[in-house]
């Protein structure tokens, strides 16, 4: 019963979003005006239109070329942030996990450390770096900082650190070095830990804020993220639109890996 209930709250965020995005202006005029004309009116709503309408979605589709530049822009941000997290994480991860060096504790509390840090607290450094780097106001001022998240390197540990040492040790008895224990063993049996990070990191990178608002000037440069908070009440209808269109790869990607990233958050749990 108490989970119905939370899931219904969940959701009815979405269905607010979907209802809106089917009504006509007029109508979400007359729903919101009591709030939006004094701010302490009391809106109405329903979950189903009195006059359905695809105006906004036709819109958004033929007639807002912005909408698809900034979602190319929202794509390119998000594989590419999560595909270097993965290419530089898993390394790190494997060695965190499996090899003991002199200071291999101490590097371990520092990626503790920084996962700990809002942006906020390193903002002004990443951003003085940036400028000397002559890399503001490009994508790569987004996505080189995001590539060396700790977040997945801390994530994907875990599970390497999982693994038996007799599983390693009978491999390197049959006389696999240190590189085929890596992506014959490692790899494997860590891929829930792999992909839980990688969705996780998609779903960080394709919401992402402050990043692009700190980084970015040139509108056409920026994701959507930044496109949803430019639309107007006055275009709430298409707000509504954009907001779900927004919404439609977030959602592919967790169904998509709904099976990883539950067995990845569970043997996590288990784990800590």
């Amino acid at each position: 019963m108490i989970l119905a209930i939370l899931a219904g709250v969940i959701c009815f965020p979405i269905l607010f979003a979907v209802s809106g995005a089917f009504m006509q202006q007029w109508e979400l005029a007359e729903n919101l005006s009591p709030v939006l004309a004094s701010g302490d009116g009391m809106a109405s709503w329903s979950l189903l239109p009195r006059a359905p309408s695809l105006a906004s979605l036709v819109e958004l589709l033929l007639d807002t070329p912005q909408f698809f530049v900034m979602f190319w822009n929202s794509l390119k941000l998000a594989c590419c942030i999560v595909g270097g997290q993965l290419l530089v994480g898993v390394p790190a991860a494997w060695s965190l996990a499996r090899f003991r060096f002199p200071g291999s504790r101490a590097v371990s509390m520092i990626y503790l450390v920084l996962m700990l840090m809002p942006f906020q607290v390193l903002m002004f450094p990443e951003y003085l770096v940036l400028n000397g780097m002559g890399l503001l106001d490009t994508h790569s001022a987004v996505i080189l900082p995001a590539v060396f998240s700790t977040f997945p390197v801390f994530i994907i540990q875990r599970f390497f650190a999982a693994i038996p040492e007799e599983i390693l040790e009978a491999a390197r008895i049959d006389g696999a070095g240190e590189l085929r224990l890596f992506f014959h063993i490692g790899v494997p049996l860590g891929a829930s830990g792999i992909v839980s990070a990688g969705i996780l990191g998609f779903l960080e990178a394709w919401n992402m804020i402050e990043q692009p608002m700190t980084f970015l000037k040139t509108k056409s440069l920026w994701p959507l993220s930044l496109f949803l908070p430019q639309i107007t009440v006055e275009d709430a209808a298409f707000g509504f639109t954009a907001a779900l269109m927004m919404l439609i790869p977030a959602v592919l990607v967790f169904l998509s890996g709904q099976e990883y990233l539950e067995q990845g958050i569970a043997a996590a749990a288990l784990k800590g």
